[in-house]
């Protein structure tokens, strides 16, 4: 091997600490963005995946009842491809061992194979057997939440008759990866379930021979996204109940999958760069400093005929080494987490099909920017080198000039014992590496406290959503919307202690060009149990006696204010299409609701008083005879537990998102420890020749030490309050970028965050500062006093 690369060997095992923990920090980032990216080409492959082998349709619409005959017209529409109807309704399910009622949503399937679309991954069991009405398929996360397996029968009231069936098969689907129940916001499989049964069953029992009232259609390549297809069904559809079709992407199932994709591009863009840039300064800041003390060796270099180029070549080499094994750590951690990752996801979405292949791009792009960032972080100082004449660099480098400056005369500094004296000079000699140092800290504490922060923002949301804004027990959805005097029949049930009417109506909103599809919340002005909750004032708004009530997010996609007029289509009854004024916006974090009086809803409608829902405070102390007596109530269509909601929430958000805070935590730990290792080690290959002295001079080991490690203690303390300030624009900018139609993150930091992030980062610093210890202890005084200056 060439000398240079004998050196290169040498130099990197003497500095083996340093060059790894630099290695961790470019692994950091590496792990995260390898992380991102294979998650995110994971889950977009099996979900296309799974899309195309069970034949996901394109479009799909419902009705009231349409007629068999109107398939041919919908056929006949330039760009559709193929065409489904079925029949799906909402039943209420008794189960013996399960008090609470249970919502099933029955979908029709052909009783002789599969249909053409949306069709069934057969789990367990077969198919149903021709001639049968007996039978029912079950969806895998129901029959699993209720230990419920083949040849089990259940009970399922429909259309005020109770009937008995046998499961003959468990299944999944394309249509339900994100099964929700009516009005809930999470999946919860042991209160709602998706079953399919024969057609001529639903037909029999929902009275619905020779008609649909739900429809799927595939359109061509070419009419992926056309808006005509679309149109026309309306127009077919729309004398016979018809709710505006809509596309894929508007599909419930699919936005949710989706938005997690779009979630974990955000983070691959984000997160990564945070770590890069550390990476970028570390690698800087360690090159910068080891030249500095190589100056003798480079001016030798020069004058032994080596040239500017062969010597930056060496350096960057060094850069480049460094660099491969954080991406080689990096990539093997990051196709973990990768793993640990999609593997979360399917669970959560119950994918029959997992592909989990990581494409050479994922770690290509990864090692490309990290050995980019290295180098750029290596140039300025490997520039500075190659410049200096042979001459200079082998003459010592000038002694720094001492002075009085501010902060050895101030009193704090006269009050301090002379270790710590002259580890705050040092600080002062050198202001701007240790502001770099400081700078390196606090972006790892900013990391830190941005993981953290997640738990307290969804803290916040929660108790906005399930406590302020919810303050109702039960919410009854009715099978159909009933006259507004039903709410007195509702409020004699069994422990029910107050019970407020709702309903609840589709509609679009439009101003300009802009248009948004939605719901409207018809409530009464004295309604407590769930009211218009703005978390902006932190109190409940009443609804106006006219117009509009908006979600503050929904107004600013429409870009309308309070006083604008806002064209609202309702698309269900007589599909009316009305001016209103918006009177009033609100802030929340789920979703996008518009309030409006109920008396006005209803009258828009052009129907009399008429409610859709419930709201229900009751006695606990009688829930058992309520849900027994909500079970045998036909009217009753779901039945929607606030305290099922928060803890479906728990287990598919929050759980989930504890292990991203335990995996970035970690990550950022790790930038802490690289930090303050390497501004450490750095310093005692400077100053090892003037801790000697202090050592001959008399200072303990203990003093030398401190002196030393003074210096780092000084620059974290200086670091934390930056990062803390850091940590906020973090957060910031995280709200910010997952700010969706459904979720909105809030900024909330609580102080035990911050708390947490410094006491991590001061374990970090610890550790980092114990390793380095034990060579101030071990240090040879008589070598290093031989060292020239």
């Amino acid at each position: 091997m060439r000398a240079l690369n004998h050196k290169l060997q040498r130099d990197l095992w003497k500095l083996r600490g340093q060059v790894l923990a630099v290695a961790l920090v470019i692994a950091s980032g590496v792990a995260t963005l390898v992380m991102s990216l294979s998650t995110i080409e994971a889950l977009q492959e099996t979900t296309d995946a799974y899309y195309q082998r069970y034949r996901f349709a394109d479009v799909f619409a419902s009705a009231t009842r349409a007629p068999m005959r109107l398939v041919n017209q919908i056929a006949a529409i330039d760009g559709v491809q193929t065409v489904q109807t079925r029949i799906t309704r909402y039943a209420t399910l008794d189960l013996e061992d399960f008090a609470e009622p249970v919502v099933a949503q029955l979908m029709s399937i052909p009783q002789n194979g599969q249909a053409q679309l949306n069709q069934l991954a057969i789990r367990q069991g077969s198919w149903l057997t021709p001639g049968r009405d007996d039978q029912v398929i079950l969806s895998e996360p129901f029959a699993e939440a209720h230990s419920l397996t083949l040849g089990d029968q259940i009970s399922l009231i429909m259309n005020s008759n109770k009937r008995q069936f046998h499961i003959v098969g468990i299944a999944l689907t394309p249509e339900f990866i994100y099964s929700i129940g009516p009005g809930a916001l999470m999946p919860d499989d042991k209160r709602f379930g998706v079953m399919w049964m024969g057609r001529d069953v639903l037909a029999a029992a929902y009275d619905l021979d020779e008609s649909f009232n739900y429809l799927s259609l595939t359109l061509s390549q070419h009419n992926k996204a056309s808006t005509h297809v679309l149109s026309r069904i309306n127009a077919i559809l729309k004398p016979y109940g018809g709710v505006s079709a809509f596309t894929r992407k508007d599909q419930i199932s699919n936005w949710f999958v989706m938005n997690e994709i779009a979630q974990q591009k955000t983070m691959a863009t984000i997160l990564p760069s945070i770590f890069i840039t550390v990476a970028v300064f570390l690698t800087n800041m360690v090159l910068a400093r080891l030249i500095a003390t190589e100056r003798t060796e480079i001016g030798l270099l020069k004058a032994f005929g080596y040239s500017r180029y062969q010597i930056a070549w060496h350096y960057c080499k060094m850069t480049m080494v460094i660099a491969v094994i954080g991406v080689v750590i990096g990539s093997l951690l990051g196709a973990y987490f990768g793993r640990l990752n999609t593997e979360m996801y399917a669970e959560l979405f119950r994918f029959p099909l997992l592909i989990y292949l990581p494409s050479p791009f994922s770690f290509a792009v990864a090692a490309a920017i990290s050995l980019l960032a290295a180098l750029v972080g290596a140039l300025s100082a490997v520039n500075k080198a190659v410049k200096m004449p042979a001459a200079e660099a082998m003459i010592p480098p000038s002694p720094s000039v001492f002075r009085h400056t501010f902060i050895s005369t101030s009193m704090l500094t006269r009050w301090l014992d002379q270790p710590s004296r002259i580890a705050i000079r040092q600080l002062g000699r050198w202001p701007v590496r240790s502001l770099l140092t400081s700078s390196g800290i606090a972006m790892a504490t900013g990391l830190i406290i941005m993981s953290l922060q997640w738990d307290d923002s969804l803290t916040h949301l929660k108790r906005v959503y399930f406590f302020e804004a919810q303050r109702q027990n039960i919410m009854l959805g009715l099978v159909e919307p009933q006259a507004l005097r039903a709410i007195h029949d509702i409020a004699g049930l069994p422990g029910v202690m107050k019970a407020e009417p709702m309903r609840v109506v589709s509609a679009d909103f439009k101003v300009g060009y802009l248009n948004h599809r939605g719901s409207m919340t018809g409530i009464l002005p004295n309604s407590s149990l769930q009211p218009i909750y703005d978390d902006a004032i932190r109190q409940s708004l009443a609804v106006p006696d006219d117009g509009l009530m908006m979600a503050s997010r929904l107004a600013k996609k429409l870009e309308v204010h309070v006083g604008d007029l806002i064209w609202v289509e309702i698309l269900v009854g007589r599909r009316p299409k009305v001016l209103m004024p918006v009177v009033g916006i609100f802030e929340t974090y789920i979703g996008l609701p518009v309030f409006i009086h109920l008396n006005v809803l209803n009258r828009l409608l052009k129907e009399p008083p008429s409610i859709g829902y419930a709201n229900l405070l009751i006695d606990s102390n009688h829930q058992d005879e309520l849900y027994q007596t909500l079970k045998d109530t036909p009217k009753v269509g779901a039945v929607m537990l606030k305290q099922s909601a928060l803890d479906s929430f728990d287990e598919h958000i929050v759980e989930h998102l504890m292990v991203f805070i335990s995996m970035f935590t970690g990550l950022a730990v790790v930038l802490v420890f690289g930090v303050t290792y390497n501004s450490t080690r750095i310093a005692l290959s400077e100053r090892g020749r003037e801790l000697a002295t202090l050592r001959v001079l008399g200072f303990s080991k203990g003093e030398i030490s401190y002196v030393l490690l003074g210096e780092v203690m000084f620059l974290v303390l200086l670091g934390l309050p930056l990062g803390c300030l850091f940590g906020w624009m973090l957060v910031w900018t995280m709200a910010q970028s997952f700010d969706t139609e459904m979720f909105r993150i809030p900024l909330v930091i609580e102080a035990s965050t911050y708390g947490t992030a410094i006491v991590w980062v001061l374990l970090a610093a610890g550790a980092s500062a114990a390793l380095v210890r034990r060579r101030v202890d071990k240090l040879d005084l008589i070598r290093v006093l031989k060292t020239r200056e």
